[in-house]
């Protein structure tokens, strides 16, 4: 069974002194990736395969062919990594949970372990453990970074599914919902090559953050809804928030941060 998406902020002050007890309107985004534009090759354009029929590497080799334009007026075009040996997919495979590496990222690895794209720090598809935060994140793929510490994570359960990738930035401290697996990851990097500040990207990197941290959307809830976490460790405070991130769309999140440093988070898994 997947993995519950939902996620525990707890923590000892009560709901309406915690949301006092601090001024967030400060927060702010520390600096964007560099937008570009396409020039889309008439491959893709005669592309009409749709996203869900798509395999992550039938992604990737969809855009290798297309040029984009960076703001300063370079052509670039997405730059290969070669793919993992053998003996380096068994060392990634033995690391995972239950030891499942599922066959289409395998299919994957073996062709590119990652690619280069300007704007975003080199983005990897075999950086299993490298991002921490393991109270929220118990096993993740660090996709990639925007240079200035907020990152692309791949969320993996604890069957070895790979899931939805999440865009978790700390200034503001929010975590967003950024596609719904790894292919539409890929083809979310394309768009921001082609779309620029109009991308899903770039839309997220700079202002989903800001309206889910001043609450202009969000899903935290009260402790008002029976939930069964049913791998906790101890007993939950009587205050608690719920994110719950189940079957929810893209751009959706919540504020990791906003209690402090001292926030308590917890994620059940089944």
């Amino acid at each position: 069974m997947q993995d519950k998406k939902y996620i525990i902020i707890a923590f000892t002050l009560l709901i309406t002194e915690f949301t006092a007890c601090n001024n967030f309107g400060s927060a702010r985004q520390e600096s964007a990736p560099q937008s570009s534009t396409t020039h889309i090759s008439e491959h893709y354009a005669q592309t009409k395969t749709t996203l869900t029929e798509m395999t992550p590497k039938q992604q990737l080799e969809s855009i290798i062919s297309n040029q984009y334009e960076s703001e300063d007026g370079d052509l670039f075009k997405v730059e290969l990594l070669i793919g993992m040996s053998e003996s380096e997919i068994e060392n990634l495979k033995s690391q995972l949970p239950k030891n499942n590496l599922p066959h289409e990222i395998e299919e994957l690895l073996r062709f590119s372990k990652g690619f280069e794209f300007l704007g975003l720090e080199e983005i990897r598809f075999d950086s299993y453990g490298y991002f921490g935060f393991e109270e929220m994140f118990p096993y993740s793929i660090q996709l990639a970074g925007d240079g200035f510490g907020n990152f692309w994570i791949l969320d993996i359960d604890s069957n070895g599914n790979w899931n939805s990738v999440y865009y978790v930035c700390h200034d503001p401290a929010v975590i967003v919902k950024h596609s719904e697996n790894l292919a539409e990851f890929i083809k979310h990097v394309d768009e921001f090559g082609q779309k620029g500040n109009q991308s899903n990207l770039d839309i997220i990197h700079e202002k989903t953050v800001m309206d889910i941290w001043s609450e202009k959307v969000g899903i935290m809830e009260k402790n008002e809804k029976d939930y069964d976490f049913e791998n906790r460790q101890g007993e939950l405070p009587k205050m608690f928030l719920v994110a719950d991130l189940t079957d929810k769309p893209i751009k959706t999140g919540f504020p990791w941060g906003r209690s402090g440093p001292k926030t308590k988070i917890i994620r059940p898994t089944a």
